[in-house]
């Protein structure tokens, strides 16, 4: 009986495991950057949570990879690398890593993810291609 018991529990147990932004909405999209501080974004930026504690995108110049491992709704963006490509945008991939770098709250409402801190910074993401 208890070989049943912990059979039917495990599979449960393995499903809250992951308590960051992943779990709640993250995954599975690639997020682009439509605003910052709220002001429109006109390079090209994603944000992807490909596994659990992960994140990765494309930069305005670079691909990037970093670790995430706060619960959600914290944000914390950490052990980021990425290429070093320059390119014409290389002022608006610093403001993306900046920005990135400095956020300490996350929300996903449907197609929206909303990173935040507080001292005011804003990223806006939607979801996309």
């Amino acid at each position: 009986m208890r070989i049943l018991a912990a059979a039917l529990f495990l599979p449960l147990m393995a499903c809250y495991d992951d308590e960051t932004i992943t779990a709640y909405g993250g995954a599975d999209k690639v997020w682009v950057l439509t605003e910052l501080d709220s002001k429109g974004y006109a390079a090209r930026a994603t944000l992807t949570f490909p596994e659990q504690g992960k994140i990765a995108g494309v930069a305005p110049c670079n691909t990037y990879s970093g670790s995430l491992s706060v619960p959600y709704p914290w944000f914390e963006a950490t052990q980021v690398l990425s290429t070093r490509m320059a390119c014409a945008d290389l002022d608006a991939e610093t403001a993306f890593f900046t920005a990135l770098s400095e956020m300490t709250l996350s929300e996903v409402l449907g197609d929206v993810l909303l990173l935040s801190n507080e001292n005011g910074r804003q990223m806006v993401f939607k979801a996309g291609g």
